[in-house]
Order: C-alpha cells, then structure tokens, then sequence
C-alpha cells in the first residue's frame, strides 16, 4: 500500500472512515439544498411570468393577490433560499467540514480515505494490469 500511514490502526482507519462518509452525506444533501435553491429561485421567476400573463389577460385581481401574496415571498421565515444555504454552509457544513480534517490530520496524518485505500489494497488482483495500486 506504499505511502498509506501502516502505522495506523484498522480501528481508527475505520472510524475516521465512517466520519468521511458522513461529511459525503452531508456534501450530499448541501446539493440537494443547492437544488432546492435553484427550483425555488426559477418557480419565483416563472411566477412573475403568470403574473404578467394574468395581467395581459386582463385578471388583474388574481395578478395582484399572487404578485401581493407569492412573488418573492420567504421560504422559511424571514428567509430567501440563499439565506438559508448561506445559514447551513456556516452553522453546519463548514464546521463538518473542518472538524473532519482535523480529526484526519490528528489520526490519520491527513491521509483521505484510508480506509477504502486499505479495502483496495485487500480486493486488488496484483500483478492485473486492470488493478495496480496507482494510476
């Protein structure tokens, strides 16, 4: 496994492993989120089009409730989607994000995925050309 820290435990590689695997859920969801944000954002814009498209047609009293009650209105209160990214990124996906290197760097000399290199090293076929340690 060359350069992959044998002196650490399989223990901790696996627990700082399960630690890894949580941020990249985590990374996931951010996505989602980011998704979230994007939809709402576009829904908010295709909306004001309906507005218009209402106004043009003459319902102007269903263009005013909507424009008055929905066009730009907070997702979450007092909250803009990007505000509630920005809220998430700094109250909870940053901080994963630095506690999980630290807890690399302090256990596992920094080294990411420790634990899938080792499961590598262990599944490989070695001497296949299709299975080398490296590119």
């Amino acid at each position: 496994m060359g350069d992959r820290a044998e002196h650490i435990p399989d223990s901790t590689a696996d627990a700082v492993g399960k630690l890894s695997e949580a941020l990249e859920y985590v990374e996931r969801a951010r996505g989602h989120l980011y998704s979230f944000h994007q939809l709402i954002g576009h829904g908010d814009l295709v909306l004001g089009e309906a507005v218009e498209a209402l106004r043009a047609d003459g319902q102007t009293a269903a263009a005013d409730m909507l424009e008055n009650e929905m066009v730009g209105r907070n997702v979450i209160n007092g909250r803009w989607t990007f505000q509630v990214v920005e809220e998430f990124d700094d109250t909870y996906w940053g901080p994963l994000r630095e506690a999980e290197k630290q807890v690399r760097t302090d256990l596992t000399d920094g080294v990411r995925h420790l634990h899938e290199a080792r499961m590598k090293e262990d599944r490989r076929t070695h001497g296949h050309p299709d299975h080398t340690e490296k590119p």
